[in-house]
């Protein structure tokens, strides 16, 4: 529906309570219904948070974003939450990506590589990295929180930075992640791990994140406010 020229997306849903959202790259406004609530009251209760809306979506604008990738000399990347310099090295040997003190990421690569073949072998490193990071974060929550996944997964997502299937027990985390902190990986980690326990983001859900993370707010807001890719994607 359309809502003082704002689009918002609805989906229905088996919940109890309606939960509004504004994502970003470009404020994309969702609504979780009831099904038992009407189109009119979805509308008013969006009409209710515009003021809110509005400024959410102004944060997203005003957020930096990185230009599309061209993967040449002194570009900056994003790793583990840290800015780095691309130093692109071709060698005639396998493609492989290693970081240079605290500023420098080097990708080697065969000559004549094309933007796509260099972005392809980051996003393998990129995957690697994040593949080793998770097994630790993994023992650390599942005896806390008393769940265990059976089965967990990377991908790239277009609309979410992660999701979990609880009636399999499997989570996927977006590949994007590798780029953030630990600290936001880790929120991202437990906010799937929780839906083991609450499937819907209602009280109970927030109240688990609550006492076990307490300052998952905070790790929220720094994932939200740290630079966006060029892509156009959500969460």
């Amino acid at each position: 529906m359309v809502v003082s020229g704002i689009t918002v997306e609805v989906v229905r849903k088996d919940i109890k309570n309606l939960h509004l959202g504004v994502y970003p790259p470009n404020g994309r406004v969702r609504v979780a219904a009831p099904l038992v609530v009407s189109d009119e009251a979805v509308r008013l209760a969006v009409i209710d948070k515009l003021g809110w809306i509005k400024r959410q979506r102004a944060g997203f604008e005003n957020q930096p974003r990185q230009s599309e990738r061209e993967m040449v000399n002194g570009e900056s990347h994003y790793f583990l939450g840290r800015r780095y310099r691309l130093r692109v090295h071709e060698q005639v040997a396998p493609p492989k990506v290693a970081t240079r003190g605290i500023a420098s990421l080097d990708l080697f690569v065969r000559p004549g590589s094309t933007a796509e073949q260099r972005e392809e072998v980051l996003s393998r490193w990129y995957r690697e990295q994040l593949k080793a990071l998770i097994p630790p974060l993994l023992a650390k929550w599942e005896p806390k929180l008393g769940v265990q996944v059976a089965d967990w997964g990377i991908k790239k997502m277009k609309t979410k930075w992660g999701s979990c299937t609880p009636q399999a027990r499997r989570i996927w985390l977006n590949l994007e992640l590798a780029k953030k902190s630990v600290q936001c990986i880790e929120y991202i980690l437990v906010h799937e791990l929780t839906h083991l326990l609450e499937r819907h983001h209602n009280e109970r859900f927030t109240g688990l994140m609550e006492s076990h993370m307490p300052q998952w707010r905070q790790y929220r807001d720094m994932l939200n406010k740290a630079p966006l890719g060029h892509e156009d994607w959500g969460y």
